[in-house]
């Protein structure tokens, strides 16, 4: 499989107790590696099951430890270096239990700078699945190589996912961009509040399945409500979520992801690839920081993709 999208520099702040305006809020503060295609495709690659490549842009400044993570994680990282921007840098504040609504003060950096450019169609050569991060669709040039990038799979008859990424940026792209954007894309996994924003509608199993009249596989993930499969206008599965202790809500969504395209490539089911994902979700919620623990992170593999 191969994932194009964002590497970032997380700093995750987990307070206790509502932030205080104008003065100091106690916090534990951690800066881990992060960003939405990277941690999938470090998701992706947990087991070892699947080979995961990884095309992104970061700054010099910390490159060299984002490919050693990654390498660590099993996934063969392609990172393209920027010489004028550095790693784009996500501020996340999130409460000391993990279960509030999370708030992220994000820089891009380098990270929607690739382009067109950057891309080869090499980089599907072997290649089961194409993944792309969300995240692309919002600067110029990444939207660019999106359209590049959803060509050359067509070319190749390989199939394509996207996660939408985020609500607050899809309201400033807009809905019919969006959907026009993404015409060709085989499996979206949207969130609960980015499913109803592309369909207008509240109710999550009703944006499902709106949704899936556009796109031949829609999984709408619910946090700690599981799942929706829906296919051709119906849902056709709700599968639930596995009970955890939550510490920081940040990668859950990445993790399902990855874990759902490792296990469909795998051969598994829609529904079956979704109870990995809510399994994923559960194992990312417990830790701090959007990727899974190094010491069960799969090898990476010479064989298939």
């Amino acid at each position: 499989m191969l994932v194009v999208g964002d590497v970032i520099t997380d700093v995750v702040a987990r307070h206790r107790g509502p932030l205080a305006a104008g003065t100091d809020t106690a916090a534990a503060i951690r800066t881990v590696p992060g960003g939405a295609g990277a941690n999938v495709a470090c998701w992706a690659a947990r087991g070892g099951r699947s080979e995961v490549r990884l095309l992104g842009r970061v700054g010099a400044d910390s490159a060299a430890w984002h490919e050693r993570e990654l390498v660590g994680h099993g996934v063969r990282p392609r990172l393209v270096v920027d010489p004028q921007a550095p790693t784009g840098t996500v501020i996340c504040l999130v409460d000391a239990g993990g279960t509030a609504e999370r708030t992220f003060l994000t820089d891009s950096g380098a990270s929607l700078r690739l382009g067109p450019e950057d891309w080869s169609d090499a980089l599907l050569d072997g290649v089961a699945r194409l993944h792309l991060s969300g995240y692309l669709l919002f600067s110029e040039p990444s939207r660019a190589l999106v359209t590049v990038a959803l060509e050359a799979a067509r070319a190749r008859e390989v199939p394509v996912s996207l996660d939408p990424a985020s609500s607050g940026f899809l309201v400033t792209l807009g809905v019919d961009r969006f959907l026009a954007l993404v015409d060709g894309v085989d499996v979206l996994l949207p969130s609960r509040d980015e499913a109803c924003l592309l369909t207008g509608v509240p109710d999550t199993a009703d944006a499902a399945a709106r949704l899936s009249r556009h796109v031949p596989l829609v999984v709408a993930k619910q946090g700690a409500d599981g799942a929706l499969v829906a296919r051709s206008g119906t849902v056709i599965a709700h599968v639930p979520a596995v009970p955890a202790t939550p510490r920081d809500t940040t990668g859950a969504g990445d993790a399902f992801t990855g874990a759902f395209l490792a296990a469909l490539l795998t051969g598994a089911a829609p529904e079956d690839a979704a109870a990995e994902g809510c399994r994923a979700g559960a194992l990312a919620v417990e830790r701090v920081g959007g990727r899974p623990a190094v010491e069960v992170a799969g090898r990476i593999r010479g064989g298939g993709s």
